[in-house]
């Protein structure tokens, strides 16, 4: 028997639709631009830091902002949802910890100013706890996207650039750390020489699993009872497992790369 096909949404109601999605959006985005300005100057207070901080804070937040904005046409929902609210927490308190670089805070040695570092890595940890509430808050709303998915790992990888800037700052390891931050970023760039590279890749508990652990190395190498040394070792560490998986990776796409006569 067949069924019946739904109607297609005519072009009035989409642009409905998408209409209270921007206006939600924005309500969002201006109230935690409203926070992290709040923050940022409390925080600037406390630790002694100048206006500059307070000023890269919403700097970054703002170019964070700029990208969800421009990413909305493709959010299916009619609403910004609690998952996204989420992950732009996670942007907002990016920002309060990217601020950092180039501040006096933190510098070599980390024992020196334990107490405004272990704030730093009390936010750190706050940032990346929050990591675990967004997706599984997007599937319990049914508000699970692309756009969510790819908002989430955007952020993730942003984070862990910032981090691993802050572990060089810091003097707990050397400039080879940062090869972990733009990992992501060299993929990307490769992608768009190589297109093979930019096909979508199934979901992966060890990919999942490694950015975990990248995240929580850079973070601990932050806490000021750490010794360069060790930290060293450990930010190695969590680079080799990060290399490795991107090897995996591109191994993966290069057996699904099309071939001659497929392309």
């Amino acid at each position: 028997m067949k069924t019946a096909r739904p109607a297609p949404a005519s072009h009035d109601a989409l642009a409905q639709v998408f209409g209270a999605l921007r206006r939600d959006a924005a309500r969002e985005l201006i109230a935690m631009g409203a926070l992290v300005l709040a923050l940022a100057w409390f925080l600037s207070d406390m630790a002694g830091l100048g206006v500059d901080y307070r000023l890269k804070a919403l700097l970054c937040f703002a170019a964070g902002a700029a990208l969800v904005w421009r990413g909305l046409p493709h959010h299916p929902h009619p609403r910004f949802g609690p998952a996204n609210r989420v992950t732009l927490a996670r942007l907002a308190l990016m920002a309060l910890v990217a601020a950092l670089i180039g501040e006096a805070l933190p510098r070599p040695p980390l024992s020196a100013t334990s107490p405004a570092v272990w704030w730093l890595v009390v936010v750190a940890t706050a940032t990346a706890l929050l990591d675990a509430v967004d997706g599984a808050l997007a599937r319990r709303t049914g508000l699970s996207s692309v756009f969510g998915a790819r908002f989430d790992m955007e952020t993730d990888a942003a984070f862990t650039l910032v981090l691993c800037a802050l572990v060089l700052q810091a003097g707990q390891a050397g400039p080879w750390v940062l090869a972990s931050g733009l990992m992501r970023y060299t993929f990307v760039a490769a992608a768009r020489h190589w297109p093979w590279l930019s096909a979508p890749l199934a979901p992966s508990k060890r990919r999942q699993t490694v950015c975990v652990v990248q995240i929580t190395v850079l973070i601990v190498c932050l806490g000021p009872i750490v010794p360069p040394w060790l930290a060293s070792a450990l930010a190695a560490l969590g680079l080799a497992l990060l290399t490795l998986s991107f090897a995996t990776d591109v191994r993966t796409l290069a057996r699904l790369r099309p071939t001659p006569l497929e392309a």
